[in-house]
């Protein structure tokens, strides 16, 4: 690659990493912006300020920054990703376990089992899809105590789910 070009792409990194969660002064458009330039870069650079901003106090950040996580597909975020299936939004809980699937790190199977117990059907069939993905053969009880859930549509990504870990 041309070194003009590396050069600036660092200095765009550097610049768009400060967005997110350092400068208290950028609008929630702004950060979410950058959450979303960070993850469309494929630089690895960009993990540790789309970790940070997995806290950032706007809901519509912490998810740009979930997806953008998984865009990137970086096991380094991984510990932090489980860390924001604790988010009080759904959304957000929604674009975790969906970054998660992304990257498909085996680590993240235990609290994503958690998120079968979620109190929104959408995290829950969320949960079993990623489930599916991993394989993880530990997953398959708790998939298979979804057939008892209200929801048919959890009950089906269950057990799906479940079918494609036993292959």
């Amino acid at each position: 690659m041309n070194p003009g070009m590396d050069a600036n792409a660092d200095l765009f990194m550097k610049e768009i990493s400060h967005r997110i969660p350092v400068k208290p002064e950028a609008t929630v458009q702004e950060r979410v912006a950058a959450a979303t330039a960070l993850g469309k870069s494929g630089n690895p650079a960009a993990v540790p300020p789309l970790i940070q901003s997995l806290s950032d106090p706007h809901r519509k950040v912490r998810l740009e920054s979930a997806l953008a996580l998984g865009r990137l597909g970086d096991t380094e975020a991984v510990p932090a990703l489980i860390s924001a299936l604790n988010d009080p939004e759904t959304e957000v809980r929604a674009a975790v376990i969906a970054a998660l699937g992304r990257i498909r790190d085996r680590r993240a199977t235990r609290a994503i089992v958690s998120c079968l117990k979620d109190t929104d059907d959408r995290v829950r069939i969320g949960a079993a899809v990623v489930l599916g993905k991993l394989g993880d053969p530990r997953a398959i009880k708790p998939l298979e105590a979804l057939g008892r859930d209200p929801f048919e549509e959890v009950r089906d990504a269950a057990a799906d789910a479940a079918r494609r870990i036993r292959k």
